[in-house]
């Protein structure tokens, strides 16, 4: 089986590597952001051990760029810092598992086998009553099953990665049409209204949260309409 490191401190990552190899793994080594990331999408891993402050890309980025694009593989996130948030950041980013520097090797070797043993959650979203199943491309509100075609479910599958986050029609576009899209200048507002449609009835509240000038939100509240 073969593990990814993604860890700046030269020296640290080659112990790392040496406590991998000595239990049967086969290690590959990045030192920033930007290499992890594509080593992580370019071949297959049992598990990744990813520091969060890194150069060029950070940890946060890299492991919320690999859930983005359904890369489930375990992470076991490594933090020099002993903070709430970041532990809270990290798991939230995506991550399985933490550990705080300085840690001994025999954890580190104990967390990456439980990562490893934990069944993937295989892309479920959930974010108030909305549940979402990414790779079967299933989305409920509630017990309603809702038809989406499929930039309706790309754009849901967007908000539910980042709920509670104010979203510009910039970001939007590029992550669900992409820049070299051709196409009309409103076509996240007609999509917009489209999902609204389909997420909302009688008896639910709306969702989707225009924020004026700045963009659009996943948030559970009831806006004035």
């Amino acid at each position: 089986m073969r593990v990814l490191v993604v860890e700046d401190d030269v020296r640290l990552a080659e112990a790392i590597g040496l406590g991998l190899t000595a239990e049967g793994f086969d290690v590959d080594v990045a030192h920033d952001g930007k290499s992890g990331l594509w080593r992580a999408r370019e071949h297959t891993y049992a598990a990744i051990v990813l520091d969060l402050l890194l150069p060029g890309m950070n940890g946060f980025q890299v492991c919320a760029t690999l859930r983005a694009e359904d890369n489930w593989t375990p992470i076991l996130v490594l933090t020099a810092k002993d903070g709430v948030q970041d532990r809270v950041s990290g798991l939230d980013s995506g991550a399985d598992d933490y550990l705080t520097k300085p840690f001994a090797t025999e954890e580190l070797l104990a967390r990456i086998r439980a990562v490893m043993r934990r069944k993937p959650q295989e892309g479920i979203l959930t974010y108030a009553d909305l549940w979402m199943d990414q790779l079967n491309r299933i989305v409920k509100r509630g017990e309603r099953q809702l038809d989406l075609r499929a930039k309706e479910f790309d754009l849901l599958r967007l908000f539910m990665q980042y709920p509670e986050q104010v979203l510009s029609r910039e970001f939007i576009f590029d992550k669900v049409w992409g820049y070299d899209f051709i196409g009309e200048s409103n076509v996240i507002e007609v999509y917009i209204r489209y999902l609204r449609s389909k997420l909302e009835d009688a008896s639910s509240k709306r969702l989707i949260q225009t924020v004026r000038g700045e963009g659009y939100v996943l948030r559970e509240e009831e806006p004035s309409r």
